[in-house]
């Protein structure tokens, strides 16, 4: 089996470079051509000699992945479906701002932890990504954007901002996940506060991170104000209060001097009311902290609805009302399967 060098930082391919008798800065050259211009074979790496080529060719292999569905929003979102080398299938967004280009990345196949709302939540998980499978997603997105195939009014044209926030529970894949994003800053060079870590509230996660010194942002998806109501939204999650999450949310922010995004879907008629607003925001309160209400992306074939705009301009009003900072995300890539699992969902049910 050929090693996959994307995944490896600078360091690692210096020193696989020193076992191969070469010199190290052939690893530093490796690392430039992987990360920074995105090539796919061993052939696009004109810096390298021919031998050098050659014998990489035959021991290792970059490690990208195949797109096998794009899509494009009215707005210039962009959803791919790629494949890794063992078939397993995952998805990657584009979304194109004004003043930057974002994407959102996986983290693994599938996900465990099953909100009842979430088209990724439907299916079963499957596998951890690696680090270099998450890497992947960045280089590819940035690949499609720099090509042109897509049309975007973003003044960016290149990737300078990481949401992981796709398919999966980042924390959940630890190690893989961190070692992404330490690629992501350090090889690719976007900067750590331009990085983004969604969890549902992974406890150990989120005070290991606290640790790492991380310049991140921690976004916590939370989605409903009680115990109870958080345990019908996602059912996997009941090892942990929202008490205790909070805490944790407090602890990070502590350590860290980053604040907390709270992430919170709104689902018309099950966590959207004005006394849902009042105790979000009790629990919020003293907290260095802002709230990101999202306006629920409806799934086929799952019942759930989103509100109307007043009824989010209400609810978000009580919020501010009580001092605390909110924002709403703007809908993007409602014409297209744009939310977490739904183009991989639909896919599959087209796979004989």
């Amino acid at each position: 089996m050929k090693n996959t060098l994307l995944g490896l930082n600078t360091s690692e391919l210096c020193a696989l470079m020193q076992e191969e008798g070469e010199l190290p800065y052939r690893g530093s050259q490796l690392a430039e051509w992987i990360y920074r211009h995105g090539a796919r074979t061993f052939d696009d790496m004109s810096s390298l000699p021919a031998t050098l080529q050659t014998n990489l060719a035959q021991k290792c292999e970059v490690g990208r992945s195949k797109i096998t569905a794009m899509q494009q929003s009215r707005d210039g979102s962009i959803k791919l479906l790629l494949e890794m080398k063992d078939g397993a299938r995952i998805e990657t967004i584009g979304l194109p701002y004004a003043d930057r280009f974002s994407c959102c990345l996986s983290t693994q196949v599938g996900c465990p932890i099953g909100c009842i709302f979430c088209a990724s939540g439907q299916g079963e998980f499957v596998r951890n990504l690696q680090s270099g499978e998450i890497v992947e997603q960045v280089l590819t997105l940035h690949e499609i954007v720099k090509s042109g195939v897509i049309q975007s009014s973003s003044r960016s044209h290149r990737i300078d901002h990481v949401v992981i926030m796709g398919m999966g529970e980042p924390l959940l894949n630890y190690e893989s996940t961190i070692k992404a994003v330490q690629l992501i800053n350090n090889e690719i060079g976007i900067g750590a506060r331009h990085i983004t870590l969604s969890t549902v509230g992974i406890i150990p996660g989120i005070l290991k991170l606290a640790e790492e010194k991380l310049q991140v942002t921690l976004a916590v998806s939370l989605h409903a104000p009680t115990d109870e109501l958080r345990k019908k939204l996602i059912p996997g999650m009941t090892r942990w209060g929202i008490a205790e999450i909070i805490d944790a949310s407090r602890e990070y922010a502590r350590k860290t001097g980053r604040r907390i995004t709270f992430e919170y879907c709104l689902l018309d008629g099950l966590n959207d009311g004005m006394a849902e607003a009042r105790e979000l925001a009790g629990i919020m309160t003293g907290l260095n902290c802002h709230v990101n209400l999202i306006r629920y992306n409806p799934v086929s074939g799952l019942p759930f609805r989103a509100p109307s705009e007043t009824r989010v301009r209400m609810f978000r009003e009580i919020l501010r009302s009580a001092g605390i900072q909110v924002t709403q995300r703007v809908q993007r890539g409602a014409d297209i399967d744009a939310a977490c699992g739904q183009l991989r969902r639909r896919m599959e049910k087209l796979q004989p």
